[in-house]
C-alpha cells in the first residue's frame, strides 16, 4: 500500500497549507469546541460557521468534494443519535408502533438530532482539512508547542509512524496466504476454500497480526530506549510566530468567540 493512500496530508501551496501549524491547530480546535458548545437549534451560527470552513476549504485549494467525502466518516456516529428522535420530550410529529411498542416523535427529538448530525458534520470536516494541509512533523510540534501532554503526543506521532509498519505486516500475511491458496476443483468452492474456510483463515491472520504486533511494539521500544529516548521528540527550536500569523490569530479567535456567543443569544 503506498504511502499517498495513507497520508492525509495533500501538498499544495496555498494560503492554508502555508499557514504556520502553530496557528491552524489551536484555530481547529477552537473551532470545534466551538460547534460543539454552540446549542441545539442554533441554526444561524451552525451557518456561519459552516461559511467560515467552506471559505477556508476554497483558500486551501483542496477542493470541497474531497473534503465532503472524506467527511462522510462522521455518517455511523450520526446514527448513534437516532435515539434522542424518540427520547426526548416534545409535541409529537408523528407516532407508529414496532411489534408491541409505540414510538414516538417529537419535534424537539428532530432539532436535537438535526443540530447532533451538523455539528457532528462540521467538526469532522475541519479534522479533515487540518489533516490534508498540515504535515504530521508540523502538527506534532505544535501540539507541544500549546502543552498538550508529551505522553498524548508521542502516542499520536508513534501511531501514525508505525501504522506503515502495520500495514507492510499485513502485505506479508495476504502474501503468505495467497502463496498456500490453491484452485479447487469444486465448482461450488471458490479459489481459497469455502466461505468457513476464509473465515478461518482471516482469524487467524488477525490472531498473527495481533501477537505480531506485540513484539514488535517490544523491540523497536526496546530500541528507542537504547537510544535515549525518555518520550520526547526534540526537534530545532522554531521560530516565532509572525505578526500576521499572530493577527490570524487573534482575529480568527475573535470571530468565533462571536459565533458562540450569537448561538448562546438565539439557541
Amino acid at each position: 500500500m503506498s504511502t499517498t493512500i495513507l497520508d492525509p496530508y495533500i501538498p499544495l501551496q496555498s494560503a492554508v497549507h502555508r499557514l504556520d501549524a502553530r496557528v491552524k491547530l489551536p484555530l481547529a480546535l477552537v473551532f470545534i469546541l466551538v460547534t460543539a458548545f454552540t446549542p441545539h437549534g442554533a441554526w444561524a451560527a451552525y451557518l456561519l460557521l459552516w461559511a467560515i470552513l467552506l471559505a477556508a476549504v476554497t483558500l486551501s485549494e483542496l477542493g470541497i468534494t474531497l473534503v465532503v467525502k472524506r467527511a462522510l466518516l462522521a455518517l455511523p456516529f450520526m446514527l448513534a443519535a437516532l435515539p434522542v428522535l424518540f427520547t426526548m420530550q416534545g409535541t409529537p410529529l408523528f407516532s407508529f408502533s414496532v411489534g408491541a411498542v409505540d414510538l414516538s416523535v417529537s419535534q424537539a427529538g428532530v432539532e436535537r438530532f438535526l443540530s447532533i448530525a451538523l455539528k457532528s458534520w462540521i467538526s469532522v470536516q475541519c479534522a479533515v482539512l487540518l489533516a490534508a494541509s498540515t504535515q504530521i512533523t508540523d502538527l506534532l510540534k505544535a501540539m507541544r508547542t500549546i502543552h498538550i501532554p508529551r505522553l498524548l503526543v508521542a502516542i499520536v506521532g508513534l501511531m501514525y509512524r508505525y501504522l506503515y509498519v502495520m500495514v507492510a505486516e499485513v502485505q506479508r500475511l495476504l502474501t503468505a496466504r495467497t502463496a498456500r491458496s490453491s484452485e479447487s476443483g469444486h465448482t461450488d468452492l471458490k479459489t481459497g476454500g469455502s466461505l468457513r474456510w476464509r473465515a478461518s483463515v482471516t482469524g487467524g491472520m488477525a490472531g498473527n497480526l495481533l501477537l505480531r504486533s506485540f513484539e514488535r511494539s517490544d523491540r523497536v521500544y526496546s530500541a528507542m530506549l537504547a537510544r535515549g529516548y525518555d518520550g520526547e521528540v526534540r526537534s530545532y527550536p522554531q521560530p516565532g510566530l509572525s505578526p500576521q500569523s499572530k493577527l490570524v490569530l487573534a482575529f480568527g479567535l475573535a470571530v468565533l468567540f462571536l459565533i458562540l456567543l450569537l448561538g448562546l443569544l438565539i439557541g
